[in-house]
């Protein structure tokens, strides 16, 4: 979690970019990172284009040039805005209901479902039904209203069927609750939740779930933020993340989400995991200089600012390496204030300073 290039300031950093989010829309992969702080209009990660392409069913196909990969140094810009849409074969008119063709498919994907395991499919309707899914629930554009028609028309032919599509994954292992949580259409992200059979958990290719890209989303509206907080007290908040051994909590800090950061730890977030360099949410705040973070960490029941990443570097250490010398000051303070005092004489009796005793000078001992 620590940085590892940068030269070291006396001003807090704006934290790092956010983890690269690939996917496939329509067909072509489409990959970010965006600024912990984020450009875009929604504080959601952008997602540029890119020349890879691949398919959009759930068998985690796909190219590996589209593969999630660290943060780039690459500017973050919107998806090319697309020509008038051709005429697609899925859901259609004001309440996006399934077309004739895309309800076959439906039924047949439900049928083959049905099946036992190892009895062939056709990979025809399964095909179909993911690009329509995707391209109805996965864009920057994607309207609620739409994904829940899509949504109702699917649980009409099979609870089975539901599940089935509201977890598929494009090749790089993203569900359409990474699409709805990155491109910050909480709305949809709701509804996904709504349904009872979404996989929260689920981290794609890169390592990461939903629940932690909701960790950087930029959270603006208090019905967005009830949204970010069910899909923490659902998910598993003190997951890490398969390649890093990052947390949400981690993720939030390093990105400057000091809201998401309480509402993490209000849906129990543990303040004392360490990731794969044995850095803890302690250490990442006191690096980026966030001093009220830091302040909010100290408070938890539990935190030990004691601990030591693998390098044996505390978080105090760390603050001062960096040069927040607000943070160190006051990291240095609460460990001072832990600390007993230095033990009494056997032979002392335990006289108050106006009684004389073995007290120094009359004075209560100072912390050391």
């Amino acid at each position: 979690m620590k940085r590892r290039d940068g030269t070291p300031g006396a001003q807090p950093s704006p934290g790092p970019k956010s983890l690269q989010f690939v996917g496939v829309l329509n067909g072509e992969y489409e990959s970010s990172s965006s600024e912990g702080d984020s450009d875009s209009e929604d504080g959601a990660a952008e997602l540029p284009r890119s020349s890879s392409s691949g398919s959009g069913d759930d068998s985690g196909g796909g190219s590996d040039s589209g593969t999630p990969g660290p943060p780039s140094g690459g500017e973050a810009r919107d998806p090319e805005p697309e020509a008038e849409p051709e005429p697609q074969p899925g859901a259609q008119g004001s309440r996006c209901e399934l077309s004739p063709r895309l309800r076959e498919a439906c039924a047949a994907l439900q049928r083959q479902l049905s099946r036992p395991r190892g009895v062939a499919r056709d990979g025809g309707a399964a095909r179909l039904v993911a690009q329509e899914w995707f391209r109805v629930s996965s864009q920057r554009r994607s309207q609620a209203e739409c994904v829940a028609g899509v949504l109702g028309a699917v649980v009409r032919l099979g609870r089975e069927l539901l599940e089935h599509v509201v977890n598929l994954t494009d090749g790089n292992g993203n569900t359409a609750l990474h699409y709805s949580v990155s491109h910050g259409n909480l709305g949809i992200a709701s509804l996904l939740l709504d349904t009872g059979v979404c996989k929260i958990d689920h981290q794609n290719r890169a390592g990461y779930s939903a629940l932690m890209l909701a960790a950087l989303t930029s959270v603006g509206r208090e019905e967005d933020m009830a949204v970010v907080q069910r899909l923490f007290r659902m998910g598993s908040v003190n997951a890490k993340a398969s390649q890093t051994g990052q947390t949400a909590l981690m993720l939030a800090i390093s990105h400057g989400r000091q809201d998401t950061v309480a509402a993490l730890l209000a849906c129990g977030a543990d303040v004392n995991v360490q990731d794969a360099d044995g850095a803890t949410a302690l250490m990442c705040a006191s690096e980026y200089g966030r001093l009220d973070t830091v302040r909010l960490l100290l408070a938890q029941p539990g935190c030990d600012p004691a601990l030591l990443d693998n390098e044996g570097t505390s978080a105090l250490a760390i603050a001062l390496e960096a040069e927040q010398d607000e943070v160190a000051a006051l990291l240095h303070a609460h460990l001072s204030s832990s600390q007993p005092g230095p033990p009494l004489p056997s032979d002392c009796p335990t006289a108050k300073p106006s009684e004389g005793g073995c007290s120094d000078g009359g004075e209560d001992p100072q912390p050391q």
